[in-house]
């Protein structure tokens, strides 16, 4: 099956649970008005749909391959960067002093949904250049800005973010590229990176790198690393590309999955070092950093929202087609089609309502951040901006693991045939894995949001979550309407397991910090259940009141099944994930006598 944009859920789930109303109504989002909004999702729909999509198969069969030191993309994909660039798509957020729109963050969120459905291994490319963009517009300097910034906005440049080395992994304060100072002001940096997504390539006319290296003079550890941006193609002072830096793609990695987009292993300085500029202060390069990758966890976690959603579609479309067995009470001849068989419906139910959970919560993140910059009350902006920062951790691994998840159950509600790679179903899952190890493993998410984000505003920013939540319960146990089932008495439940679990985290982070982080994951995943299942009742709330208000879509009813089911299938778990979270420490502390035998 062809994938499809979800319109439709896209921007009830941004009204209604995400908090586009809400803006709409105080002006926040005055300039998504008029049918602005819709008519920019359905034309970003009509590009993946025709473009995106029907090269995805392509990337995964046909990969990116390295030749001469040049790395030679899926017959297709340059001709579609170039329709990307045409369609204006890479400047959505993007200043406009340098050619962007300015648009909200939360306008891009759901394109970057939808685009990534379609074809995650190409979507990965311009993803890495908004980071970019940021990046220099919030640290760089106003000369590094004129060279670079229009064409990064525009994508006729790329971006690419040089963190981890062999040594490092995730501990960057492990990393030895270095870099040296030069009379001229410029650096020189000499050193090696892996796993870099577009670190070579042929849809553009030239790749700025962001690398982190470290300073002969440098104090240790992270305290030590400084930011540096260092072009493929050297530009002189007219903006011209010149000469080609002393960097190279020494080879790509094989990988289970995202075939199409080439991951590189990079070489800097083999002669006499490859040219960079400072971004920032000289040993603050992570806090620059930092900001390409606040940016790149939110939109990972759209992209585990993205796999799950076209996995989904391949299966419901599988389920309505295929048959096999006698569903109880057939009648009539012949085999069922499987998605009259009750496990059938539970595995698509599963899918379709993670998706919806954790859409939502995306979303939340991406309003956060628009309100967090376009309120006109600096209180509103700061408590915005400790909002997107408690929620961009759940956002990131919540998403992932659902975007794993569910495409298992892809594969799972196709049986055998999902195991056979023609069919497809097998691809989302090989796609979606990574995304729960970049940009930061989940486990590095879920010990940010237990080690740093429960501190914001002194405990306020995750007392206020867990304050909207309860009242979003209280507005469900005033409706008695039976196909709104047990949502609220589980959702209630749900939303006190994590106050509680809360409350023991902020306590044992001090006490027992060891036993605090071993309970990490399991939290996360308690929050994220919480605060999705909370997401999906205000649409049901808003979809009852829309039919009681004489709306006929038929999807509204759909709406406050899948919230419930979320509720009752899902979110009833959260009482043993308090436990996991309250006594699991010591069977993760005694596990390790067992894993030494």
């Amino acid at each position: 099956m062809s994938y499809r944009a979800p319109v439709s859920d896209i921007i009830f789930s941004m009204t209604h649970e995400a908090g586009l109303g809400e803006g709409m109504a105080d002006g926040l989002y005055a300039d998504l008005d008029d049918g602005f909004l819709e008519a920019t999702l359905r034309e970003a729909g009509k590009f993946a749909e025709n473009i995106l999509a029907p090269l995805n198969r392509a990337g995964d069969k046909d990969p990116a391959r390295l030749e001469l030191g040049e790395v030679r993309t899926t017959p297709g994909w340059p001709a579609a960067y170039k329709q990307w660039i045409a369609g204006g798509w890479n400047a959505i957020t993007a200043p406009a002093d340098y050619g962007g729109m300015a648009l909200p963050a939360l306008l891009n969120t759901a394109c970057i949904e939808i685009w990534n459905s379609a074809n995650m291994a190409f979507a990965l490319c311009p993803l890495l250049t908004l980071g970019a963009i940021e990046a220099v517009h919030s640290h760089a300097d106003d000369e590094l800005k004129r060279l670079y910034l229009a064409k990064l906005v525009s994508g006729e440049w790329t971006g690419t973010m040089n963190l981890t080395e062999p040594q490092a992994g995730s501990d960057l304060g492990a990393l030895r590229t270095r870099a040296e100072r030069r009379d001229d002001g410029s650096y020189r940096i000499f050193g090696s990176k892996i796993f870099i997504t577009y670190g070579e390539h042929d849809l553009a006319g030239n790749i700025i790198h962001f690398v982190l290296a470290r300073l002969a003079d440098a104090p240790a550890g992270t305290r030590g690393i400084s930011l540096f941006l260092v072009p493929k193609f050297l530009v002189g002072p007219d903006g011209a590309i010149g000469t080609l830096n002393d960097l190279k793609c020494v080879s790509l990695e094989h990988k289970l999955g995202i075939h199409g987009s080439p991951t590189c292993v990079m070489a800097y300085g083999e002669r006499e070092g490859a040219i960079g500029y400072l971004v920032g202060e000289e040993n603050k390069g992570l806090a620059c950093m930092f900001t390409m990758m606040n940016s790149a966890r939110l939109n990972v976690g759209v992209q585990g929202v993205a796999i799950a959603e076209a996995a989904f579609q391949q299966a419901l479309a599988y389920a309505k087609e295929r048959r096999q067995g006698r569903a109880i009470g057939a009648t009539g001849e012949g085999m069922s089609v499987i998605i009259h068989h009750p496990d059938v419906r539970r595995m698509l139910m599963t899918m379709k309502a993670l998706i919806a959970a954790a859409r939502a919560i995306c979303f939340m993140t991406a309003s956060a951040i628009d309100r967090s910059q376009r309120a006109e009350d600096a209180a509103a902006r700061r408590a915005a901006a400790d909002r997107a920062s408690l929620l961009t951790p759940v956002a990131k691994a919540f998403s992932t693991d659902i975007g794993s998840e569910v495409a298992s159950l892809g594969i799972q509600v196709h049986g055998g045939m999902g195991y056979i790679e023609e069919t497809g179903a097998a691809q989302f899952l090989r796609d979606a894995r990574i995304a729960s190890i970049y940009e930061g493993t989940n486990g590095i998410q879920a010990i940010d949001l237990v080690h740093r984000k429960l501190g914001l505003a002194e405990g306020a920013a995750v007392a206020e979550e867990i304050a909207l939540m309860r009242a979003t319960v209280d507005e469900l146990e005033k409706i008695q309407v039976e196909d709104f089932g047990a949502m609220a008495a589980r959702l209630r439940e749900a939303v006190g397991a994590v106050d509680r679990a809360t409350a023991f985290m902020q306590k044992t982070l001090r006490a027992r910090p060891e036993d605090a982080l071993a309970g990490a994951t399991p939290y996360l995943r308690l929050f994220a259940y919480a605060l999705g299942g909370c997401a999906l009742a205000r649409g049901a709330l808003a979809a009852r009141r829309l039919s009681s208000a004489g709306e006929t879509d038929p999807a509204l009813a759909g709406r406050i099944a899948t919230a419930r089911f979320f509720a009752e299938n899902i979110a009833s778990g959260a009482g043993g994930l308090e436990f996991s979270v309250v006594h699991g420490a010591a069977s993760v502390n005694a596990a390790a006598d067992a894993l030494a035998s």
